[in-house]
């Protein structure tokens, strides 16, 4: 071993070394954050650092392997020469800088999702704009840079000091020789990377022992090739119409009437009596967690316009988001399916003209708009809500939609825009293009509905001075930001004269952070809804339910018939001891029912755990599981995933 690096391969080891070292130290950081979390035992520290070298090992070897392969084919009269030189450095010194800017990018992350990269870091690398501009107005680019910079030249320091820069370059080797060494390095690498698989580190309960044990670098590469999941090749499934049978008894409501008797069609007629045509706003807050609220707890008073809607509102408190992520959100308040797994519909292929709210709103002749602050082109959005019918309101900079989308798009100019960071205007600017487009579509005596979604509560916590008491940069400040632009804007809103017949809907796409001890935290997923301004109703509806039953239940309080294929139900249909909420997180999908949490995942095991709102935690139940509750889950998901697969969320 230590001939290694006494010889011409000492700056290649070098490397490996330095990558190990510092994913050791990544790695022992992560594990003090999440101390208290992880139960303190011989096995799990194990674990994480044993099953954790080995992945950083493979990862190293993967590094070098352009630098390993050049050492190899060099011949031995150039060892030492200025090129070999040059190239030692260059390539050297841009793998330390890569290494280290995934290694430095990880803590970011880890305090954001508690995780190590994932499929959310995919989508990051697609969507260069607006992360490269959120990170620049986090910190400084510049100064990034030349941080590392400043870290490639000290190892290079210590590198010279330690005489391995001198025994690269001044130790001649055969090409046998070097054979022996580069070939089986090339051996361990080849093995690492094809053999190793994510799901080896995801063997123990609590998800922190599982991530601890993982390295960045290869997650990310594991996340990019598995981020489409086929749900009947990994997870558990039911044979036949099995699966159906369950879906339709479970979609089964007094004023609903399947329209087929073909045990595959859950398209039901929902008879009412209803008739009036409200108008609709649908606001989707960013990152606005339950928690955040004094309704829920929180002492720091950042949302007192929140707190006294939903005193003078019809409340959800018992709602949760079915994912992680913003469109997630969007894809439960709009097609009211459950997250099925691998990413959501709004960034898949073929997800135009879809069942949705959009074919409901459409046959009653509502004027759509979808409003968004940034660009919609991010996470496909424009695409998606432009396929369903939806006219685009966004900043419109150079993304145009495929020609297969026949949809009007509205630009918001500069002139229209007083504060703007990497995610899109304020929330008072965009509360301002709905006011906007509102007096509009009501001037046409048209009723209207918008998909207004918000952006202020996002790093990097950014929002016009003078507003609020809280300094920038911080997600209390943005949360209060965010109160306060619902509040102004409500109160313009009850000044135009659309207001009285306009009923707001305003919910969370999904909370501030999902991490914790478990795959799923159910906690991490409470979020708060209000139905504001339907007749000076005021209640608080307290049974469990999900973001897929929210505009159902809105349908249901206009009274409205319909025809619909949604999974979503009008929670005041539902019969007491049905509540359940849907909950997922790309790979593992769940249902909450009767306090018990049927868990499945892409390794096809089904778990269930007993869950205690009053202290937010979930215990694991050994033995069988709850068979109901488990076939139940599997339909939800099964289902989903198969009609949308062949094309049968289509509409009609």
């Amino acid at each position: 071993m230590k001939r290694l690096f006494a010889g011409r391969f000492a700056l290649l080891f070098s490397f490996i070394l330095t990558y190990i070292l510092i994913s050791f130290v990544t790695r022992l950081v992560f594990y003090v954050m999440a101390w208290s979390d992880i139960s303190l035992s011989f096995v799990s520290i194990g674990k994480i650092f044993f099953l954790g070298f080995i992945f950083d090992l493979a990862v190293s070897i993967c590094f070098a392997a352009l630098y390993s392969l050049y050492l190899l084919l060099l011949p031995s009269r150039w060892i030492g020469s200025r090129l070999d030189k040059i190239v030692s450095y260059f390539v050297t010194s841009l793998m330390l800088f890569i290494a280290l800017f995934a290694f430095f990018s990880e803590f970011p992350f880890w305090g954001e999702f508690s995780s190590r990269f994932n499929f959310i870091a995919v989508d990051y690398l697609i969507y260069t704009y607006e992360v490269v501009k959120n990170i620049n107005e986090s910190l400084p680019i510049p100064i990034i840079i030349t941080g590392l910079v400043a870290c490639v030249a000290i190892a290079f320091f210590i590198y010279k000091k330690r005489g391995i820069l001198r025994n690269t370059f001044t130790t001649k080797t055969r090409l046998g020789y070097r054979a022996l060494v580069i070939i089986p390095l090339f051996v361990v690498g080849f093995l690492g990377i094809f053999f190793l698989k994510n799901r080896m580190a995801e063997t123990n309960e609590n998800i922190y022992v599982n991530e601890l044990s993982k390295n960045g670098v290869f997650s990310l590469f594991a996340a990019y090739r598995s981020n489409e999941l086929n749900y009947n090749t990994f997870y558990p499934n039911m044979g036949g119409d099995s699966a159906y049978a369950v879906i339709r008894n479970e979609l089964a409501q007094p004023n609903a009437t399947f329209t087929s008797s073909d045990i595959k069609n859950i398209y039901r007629q929902i008879n009412d009596s209803g008739n009036t045509k409200p108008n609709i706003v649908l606001i989707a807050i960013e990152s606005f967690s339950a928690d955040f609220l004094a309704h829920y707890g929180n002492t720091q008073h950042i949302t007192p316009v929140y707190d006294a809607l939903m005193d003078s509102s019809i409340n959800f408190s018992n709602l949760y988001a079915t994912g992680t992520r913003t469109v997630r959100g969007m894809e439960a308040l709009t097609l009211c399916v459950p997250p099925t797994p691998g990413n959501s519909i709004v960034r898949r292929p073929g997800n135009a003209n879809l069942s949705s709210i959009a074919t409901i709103l459409k046959e009653k002749s509502y004027d759509l708009k979808f409003i968004y602050g940034g660009d919609g082109y991010f996470d496909n959005m424009n695409t998606f809500f432009g396929g369903q019918g939806f006219d685009i309101v966004d900043r419109n900079r150079g993304n145009a939609l495929s020609d297969d989308i026949k949809t009007t798009r509205y630009n918001i100019a500069d002139t229209e825009t007083s504060f703007e960071n990497a995610w899109g205007i304020c929330d008072e600017d965009i509360y301002t293009q709905s006011l906007k487009y509102a007096s509009k579509a009501a001037g046409k005596n048209q009723p209207f509905f918008q998909f207004v979604m918000t952006t202020s509560n996002h790093k990097p916590f950014s929002y016009p001075a003078g507003k609020i008491d809280l300094p920038q940069g911080s997600r209390e400040g943005a949360v209060k930001y965010t109160d306060y632009a619902l509040g102004k804007y409500l109160e313009e809103a009850s000044n135009q004269p659309w207001f009285a017949n306009t009923v707001f809907v305003v919910v969370a796409d999904h909370c501030a952070s999902s991490a914790g001890k478990w795959e799923i935290n159910i906690d991490r997923h409470h979020i708060p809804a209000i139905i504001y301004n339907f007749n000076n109703r005021k209640e608080n509806v307290t049974q469990l339910c999900s973001q897929i039953d929210l505009m159902p239940t809105v349908f249901g309080l206009f009274k409205w018939s319909y025809t619909t294929a949604l999974y979503g139900k009008d929670i005041a249909k539902v019969q007491p001891g049905e509540e359940r909420a849907l909950i997922g997180n790309y790979r593992t999908l769940g249902l909450l029912k009767q306090n018990v949490f049927t868990e499945i995942n892409d390794r096809r095991k089904t778990t269930q755990y007993s869950w205690d709102p009053s202290t937010n935690t979930m215990k694991s139940l050994n033995g069988v599981p709850k068979d109901s509750l488990r076939l139940l889950t599997i339909a939800y998901y099964q289902t989903a995933s198969e009609r949308f697969s062949n094309g049968e969320m289509k509409e009609k």
